[in-house]
């Protein structure tokens, strides 16, 4: 798999993880990095977080460059030449490997959130537009199924609540027609599943989640950028991840 990855951050920022210094060169070099203004990624939430991490750890150690206690900044491009797709993502998030998709990353901060891209083969089947699913509301149709199939548990007194926010199609300045799919999937689980007693099988909420999918056709394959974050964060971060949404991109593969 042939990848690029390009920064939208200044050079002097590349480096999102500096080594260690000495402790006087690390409360040196920390206050200057606080002089300098950025673009946190979308979070009062994370700002905060960072904050304290960073005045505890200066007030124990003066270690304001330890990774976790530094705010993201900007985003990073993802191209995949091979495979034919790109997309922009938080630069602060991580890639994880052995995930099941083609690629994964994730916020470090908020594990529930990140983002993923899957394709189908064209050896299965062969698509020659996005409208090969129907109209956008229809492939909101197979979006949420797809998705309630994977997250099937066996548990039991597991129940799943879910229901579709949005879809709509857009054409991208690469002149190719995307649809957008917007799911919320809540889930429900009994905090003692063996009890003999209904009333003792009191269900709770385990999880509350919004689902973005992205779709696009190109090479004869359906290609499908997911986004997942808890609804709880969803508000204070929407703007940010519709970027991520909206730079995904289909590309021609040499044959």
């Amino acid at each position: 798999m042939a990848v690029i990855l390009t920064s939208f951050s200044p050079p002097t920022q590349h480096v999102t993880t500096p080594p260690l210094l000495p402790f006087s060169s690390a409360c040196v070099l920390s206050t200057r990095r606080t002089q300098q203004p950025t673009k946190a990624f979308a979070v009062p939430r994370r700002n905060a977080v960072a904050l304290i991490l960073s005045s505890y750890a200066f007030s124990e150690v003066c270690l304001h460059n330890i990774a976790f206690a530094q705010p993201s900044v900007g985003f990073r491009e993802y191209i995949d030449t091979f495979d034919g797709y790109s997309f922009r993502y938080p630069q602060n998030w991580i890639q994880v490997r052995g995930a099941g998709a083609d690629i994964f990353f994730r916020d470090p901060f908020v594990l529930d959130e990140n983002l993923s891209v899957e394709f189908s083969s064209p050896s299965s089947s062969r698509y020659k537009s996005i409208q090969d699913l129907g109209p956008p509301q229809e492939a909101g149709e197979k979006v949420l199924k797809q998705y309630l199939t994977e997250f099937m548990s066996t548990r039991l007194g597991v129940r799943r609540e879910s229901n579709i926010l949005s879809t709509s199609s857009r054409v991208a300045d690469d002149g190719k027609l995307y649809y957008q799919v917007e799911v919320n999937i809540k889930s429900f689980a009994n905090t003692n599943e063996l009890a003999v007693m209904p009333q003792d099988r009191v269900t709770r909420l385990e999880w509350d989640r919004r689902y973005l999918s992205v779709l696009g056709v190109e090479n004869s394959r359906l290609y499908e950028l997911r986004l997942q974050t808890p609804e709880s964060v969803f508000v204070e971060e929407e703007n940010d991840l519709r970027q991520v949404m909206d730079s995904f991109r289909v590309n021609k593969v040499g044959a």
